[in-house]
């Protein structure tokens, strides 16, 4: 009986697909019409890009992270094969090889030099790692047809087969036939691997519990390079046929759109059912090609991707999460809380008049800023605030709430679109499209955040990415949405109808005004109820909601508010530009601007001012350093140095200011003798027993009572510094 229910699933899941499939192909065939030889491209296509996202699966299964330089580990050794071909005239069989040779060694290495250093650090910091390795990767990319003299803007090469056929008006050509018959083979030598060898079962096994499979003997940072190996092999080999049949754009870099839409198949797989991935790239093959002959144009591709990866996650069906499972997702979530300064030392002058005498000297400084710096300097300073703003927002979103973003920018532009468009068109006042503004993101935000109901962990990332790349390709572009302003087109209209903001300097300070009402937000939230909530939710869903906490609310609360604060950034931004252009908010965009908060301190207010110091402060101000600093500091904002400020500063750089701002503490606690369980905890008291010991080594008697009530307090101070400032204990 347990074999006939068995089979009865599998005939049931089996029928249930062929009636997706069915579906799908009846709905793409009545919306965008295409022959069936282009839907055998599609399908071709969509194989490939099977290939990608089974090296996303595998790295996630892995190390509980999406790795996103996934399409770029594969870009450098398919671009070396294809650069032999064309530079070289190599045999095919000769440079395919050699490709794969070199995506062995590069898996490798990667693993060896960037990720074993971040084996166990948070999740969340390992994907901002491989964001940098992607950054390295496309770096090399780039220079790498230097080395062979190719300049010309895309390549591909003639298949070493003169077989082709046709199915209707379209020809099926030689290098497609490669791939048609290549893709079979390499999908079933993975599963083969994965189920049928000592070592396929043991990456299997560490997938599933890295600590478990580590104690019953497995060598699990040894399956781990072994892992990155077969995923950069996997990935070469999509890259490098798909160069014989879209061509390789050679010295460019490839760009979030290749992996955007690996990402959405291994998303519908969940990264881990590899027959559901493998059908959602063929699906989405054919969906992109059958658009591009339909519409002839690339950029509504974009939003349907969008649209068919936020339905494919509204629309799974929700399963009970296990305690590992949390776990799991808390690894993503991991973010070091602030502690408060301690109470014992809050009312004491010189703390509150040193906190106000350091708050008031940042803004005198910052107020004074236009005084030594040039017009165009004052310009390039308000943008960097307005990024410290849109850092404000993930802060909120990703540092308090547990929610991870990758395409926060979208909402900028959202804001942007809107509040260029009430300025200049309906010739509204400023401030009014700054609140339109900010409603509109609200909104979006949180419609992008209904998966957050279902899905947990970095899946949610994958829907903004996907809304990020719409974003900036359509929802921007005024060949489909009319109304969005021109680049040229927005006016810096009087504030309140009064107050001239039309200098660089007065919108400066604007943009200063600006900046002080979000952290003045902030931290209001953040001291109040809905702000703990936050937290709670974020460290312990389930905890929460068996004391009434409603985490639906919670947690699109968080993104409307992160919503509303990016795109009231983007209102400022588009009057400080003038005019909107989409590529200034890119997907490349977004994910620098969380690199930008990771760096700083994803869960302070200080880390994202930090933050956007660093990354825009320095890229934007190199040149006021002298001569011999400037490489230094371009190489800190590099990828591979925000790799090692990473691995030096796990915590960003907020940990190093509360870290002086603790030590200053401790150094007012002792010139008082103040004892603070939460700065030194019971130390104070072993160090006074130690240092009161007799010569003949016994102890002096000691009051049990009051040793007890020191202990228990100290013991609920501690307890008070992890839950956070202002809970009721």
């Amino acid at each position: 009986p347990a074999m006939a229910v068995l089979d009865d699933s599998r005939v049931r899941r089996v029928a249930d697909a062929a009636a997706a499939v069915l579906l799908f192909y009846f709905l793409q065939q009545r919306i965008w019409p295409a022959p069936i030889g282009v839907v055998v491209q599609g399908l071709i296509v969509g194989g490939l890009t099977a290939l990608i996202a089974f090296g996303l699966a595998l790295v996630y299964r892995s190390n509980r992270i999406i790795n996103f330089a996934q399409g770029d580990l594969g870009g450098v050794p398919a671009s070396l094969g294809v650069l032999l071909i064309l530079a070289w005239d190599v045999p095919y069989l000769v440079a395919f090889p050699t490709a794969l040779a070199a995506a062995v060694a590069l898996g490798a290495l990667v693993e060896f030099v960037f990720i074993r250093r971040f084996f166990k650090a948070p999740r969340l910091i390992l994907t901002v790692v491989t964001i940098g390795v992607s950054q390295i990767l496309a770096a090399v990319a780039f220079v790498l047809p230097r080395a062979f003299d190719v300049d010309r803007p895309s390549q591909d090469f003639p298949s070493p087969l003169g077989l082709h056929f046709s199915i209707g008006n379209v020809v099926i050509q030689g290098n497609e036939v490669i791939a048609m018959a290549l893709v079979p083979v390499v999908i079933v030598a993975l599963v083969a691997f994965l189920r049928y060898t000592n070592v396929g079962i043991a990456v299997r096994a560490s997938a599933e519990s890295a600590d478990r499979a580590a104690l019953l003997g497995v060598p699990v940072r040894r399956l781990q390079t072994i892992v990155w190996v077969v995923a950069t092999v996997l990935a070469t080999v999509a890259i490098f046929l798909r160069a014989g049949i879209l061509g390789l754009p050679l010295g460019s870099v490839l760009g979030p759109t290749i992996l955007v839409r690996a990402l959405a198949a291994a998303v519908i797989g969940r990264m881990e059912r590899l027959p559901t991935i493998f059908v959602a790239s063929l699906a989405l093959g054919v969906l992109e090609t059958t658009i591009l002959y339909s519409t002839t144009t690339a950029f509504i591709v974009d939003p349907v991707l969008f649209v068919v990866v936020l339905g494919a996650l509204l629309f799974q069906r929700r399963r009970q999460a296990s305690r590992a499972e949390d776990e799991q997702t808390s690894t993503w979530q991991a973010t070091r809380e602030v502690r408060p300064v301690p109470r014992e030392l809050a009312s004491l002058p010189e703390v509150r008049w040193g906190a106000r005498a350091m708050t008031w000297g940042v803004a005198l400084l910052l107020i004074a800023l236009p005084i030594v710096l040039t017009e165009g300097q004052v310009n390039l300073a308000a943008v960097v605030i307005v990024f410290a703003m849109v850092g404000l927002s993930l802060v909120v979103l990703t540092g308090w709430a547990g929610q991870v973003s990758l395409g926060q920018f979208a909402f900028v532009g959202i804001g942007a679109a809107v509040g260029g468009y009430v300025s200049s068109v309906w010739r509204w006042d400023l401030s009014l499209a700054f609140l339109l503004a900010g409603l509109a993101g609200a909104v979006a935000a949180m419609v992008i955040g209904l998966p957050a109901l279902r899905i947990q962990g970095l899946f949610l990332a994958v829907v903004t990415v996907a809304f990020a790349l719409a974003t900036s390709s359509y929802f921007l572009n005024r060949e489909f949405i009319h109304w969005v302003p021109e680049s040229r087109g927005v006016e810096r209209s009087p504030l309140f109808g009064r107050i001239a903001v039309n200098t660089e300097v007065r919108y400066y300070y604007l943009t200063l005004a600006a900046l002080g009402l979000t952290i003045f937000a902030v931290q209001g939230l953040r001291r109040s109820r809905a702000g703990r909530v936050l937290i709670g939710v974020r460290e312990n869903q389930r905890a929460a909601q068996a004391f009434g906490v409603n985490a639906t609310a919670a947690k699109l609360t968080a993104f409307a508010i992160a919503g509303f604060i990016a795109a009231f950034a983007g209102a400022v931004f588009v009057h400080h530009q003038q005019g909107l252009a989409a590529s200034s908010y890119s997907v490349d965009v977004s994910r620098r601007v969380f690199i930008m908060v990771v760096i700083g301190g994803l869960g302070s207010i200080p880390g994202a001012l930090l933050g956007a110091t660093f990354i825009q402060g320095v890229d934007y101000f190199r040149n006021i350093f002298p001569e011999p600093v400037r490489p230094y500091l371009q190489f800190l904002t590099s990828g591979v140095g925000l790799i090692v400020v990473l691995l030096m500063l796990p915590g960003g750089f907020s940990a190093v200011w509360y870290g002086a701002r603790d030590r200053i503490l401790r150094a007012i606690a002792d010139r008082r003798g103040i004892v603070v369980p939460s700065l030194v905890a019971d130390s104070r008291v072993v160090t006074a027993a130690v240092e009161a010991r007799p010569e003949d080594g016994f102890l002096p008697e000691v009051d049990e009572d009051q040793l007890a009530a020191e202990l228990v307090h100290a013991t609920v101070e501690l307890e008070a510094v992890e839950v956070g400032e202002g809970t009721e204990r």
